[in-house]
């Protein structure tokens, strides 16, 4: 299963992101299970809701909830990279958890944040 970034699915909903076709294009070519979180969902909503008109393509998407398991490990993440030096956003740290408790990968362009999580087991795609 792929779990789909934020910065991802703003890029495949705006029709002229050539960096968004090629995503969409990868992500179709794997033949994996595609999913969002609940807190991408959230992200991308805000946006459409204050910058555009709300894609209902987005909604179609199926969306992997923010369990208790999930502030388990979240919250071991996000203390973990604070106390070495590299803070995460607690919602990155969020969407990380999602994605791990359910074994799937991550397709995000924001490498910055996540890479260093590869240790923990993180898997990103591609």
């Amino acid at each position: 299963m792929i779990v789909i970034d934020s910065d991802v699915l703003i890029e495949i909903l705006d029709k002229k992101s050539e960096k968004g076709d090629e995503a969409l294009k990868q992500i179709l070519q794997s033949g994996e299970e595609i999913s969002t979180t609940v807190i991408s969902l959230h992200e991308v909503l805000y946006g459409l809701h204050k910058y555009a008109t709300p894609v209902k393509e987005i909604l179609l998407l199926p969306i992997l909830n923010y369990t208790k398991k999930d502030a388990t490990l979240s919250s071991k993440i996000e203390l973990e990279a604070e106390e070495k030096g590299n803070s995460i956003r607690r919602t990155d740290a969020m969407i990380a958890a999602i994605t791990k408790n359910n074994g799937a990968k991550l397709y995000t362009f924001d490498l910055k944040h996540f890479n260093s999580l590869k240790a923990l087991g993180l898997k990103l795609f591609p």
